[in-house]
């Protein structure tokens, strides 16, 4: 399957990069570098570095492990510490779960907005 049709699907086809990196395992590699690049360049520009720092993380962890399956075990090691480790995604929404519960000043509305009330009964017009 090309990558045309690989876009039009919406996904890449597994069956097709599992036996690329079987019988060509050096262009399997480029073809990943290339498709990871072209991910991260539809990326927001302020974002790009912060997504090339971490698929470098990524790929050292790769080499350092011993195996695919040691590979994945480290990658998922790796999200488990972003989302549960000190100042991951739960230390992160607790904090924001402080500040709604009026432990700590949240973000202050702006002064000048504009409350606009809706008519759950009004139907729209089409």
């Amino acid at each position: 399957m090309n990558r045309a049709t690989q876009e039009k699907r919406g996904r890449l086809d597994f069956d097709h990069w599992a036996e690329l990196a079987r019988d060509d395992p050096d262009r399997f590699e480029a073809l990943r570098q290339a498709e990871i690049e072209a991910v991260i360049s539809r990326a927001p520009e302020a974002q790009q570095q912060r997504l090339r720092c971490l698929q470098w993380r990524i790929d050292q962890e790769r080499r350092r492990a011993g195996s695919a399956l040691g590979a994945c075990i480290r990658i998922s090691r790796m999200m488990w510490e972003s989302m549960a480790g000190p100042g991951g995604l739960l230390e992160t929404l607790n904090r924001v779960g402080e500040n709604l519960a009026g432990r700590e000043p949240a973000m202050v509305p702006a002064s000048n907005a504009e409350i606009v009330s809706f008519d759950r009964n009004r139907r729209r017009k089409p």
